[in-house]
C-alpha cells in the first residue's frame, strides 16, 4: 500500500513548480535538515561526471520526493547511506533478473518487470519519476553519466518505498 497518496504527490508537484528559486533553497534547507542522505545522493552526482546543465532534473525530482514525503504526513525515519545502497542492490538485482529471464526467451523479461511494478509500494511516485525522466531523457543529448542521474533519482524512490517505518507508539 502507497503511503504518499496520489493527491499528497500532486500537492508536491504543483508546490514545487510554483516555488521560486529562494523557497527551493528554504526547503532544500529543511532537506539537509532532516534528510541529509537524500540530499547528498544527488549533489554528488557532479562529482561522478554530471555537467551541472543537466542538475536541474534530479534536483526538482528530490525536492518533489521530498515534499511529497511532507505532504503524507508521516514521520519518516532517517533514511541511510546503508539504506540507500541496500535499495540500490534490491534495484539493481530485480534489473538483473530481468536481463536474465530475457535471455530464457520473449516475454520473460516483461513477466519479470511486470511482478517489480505490482509488488512495488509507491507507484504513484515511480510512475511520476519514470515519466518525467523519460521526458527528460528524449530532450537531451545523451551522456553516458545520465545513468547516474537516473539510478540516483529511482533511488531516492525506492527508499521512500521501502524504509521501515517507526512503529506507532514508539
Amino acid at each position: 500500500m502507497s503511503r504518499i497518496s496520489m493527491t499528497a504527490l500532486a500537492d508536491a508537484i504543483v508546490m514545487i513548480r510554483a516555488m521560486n528559486i529562494a523557497q527551493k533553497e528554504i526547503l532544500a534547507g529543511e532537506l539537509s535538515r532532516v534528510q541529509p542522505n537524500m540530499l547528498a545522493s544527488v549533489v554528488v552526482l557532479p562529482r561522478m561526471g554530471v555537467s551541472l546543465s543537466k542538475m536541474e532534473v534530479p534536483i526538482e525530482m528530490l525536492l518533489i520526493c521530498f515534499q511529497a514525503m511532507k505532504q503524507a504526513g508521516l514521520n519518516w525515519p532517517l533514511i541511510t547511506e546503508a539504506e540507500q545502497e541496500k535499495q540500490l542492490g534490491r534495484y539493481i538485482a530485480a534489473v538483473r533478473v530481468g536481463e536474465d529471464m530475457g535471455r530464457l526467451g520473449p516475454g520473460q523479461n516483461t513477466r519479470a518487470m511486470k511482478k517489480y511494478l505490482i509488488t512495488f509500494p509507491e507507484k504513484p511516485l515511480l510512475a511520476f519519476v519514470t515519466t518525467e525522466l523519460s521526458k527528460w531523457l528524449a530532450g537531451v543529448a545523451p551522456e553516458e553519466t545520465d545513468s547516474h542521474i537516473m539510478l540516483s533519482i529511482v533511488n531516492l524512490v525506492n527508499c521512500i518505498a521501502f524504509v521501515p517505518m517507526p512503529r506507532a507508539g514508539k
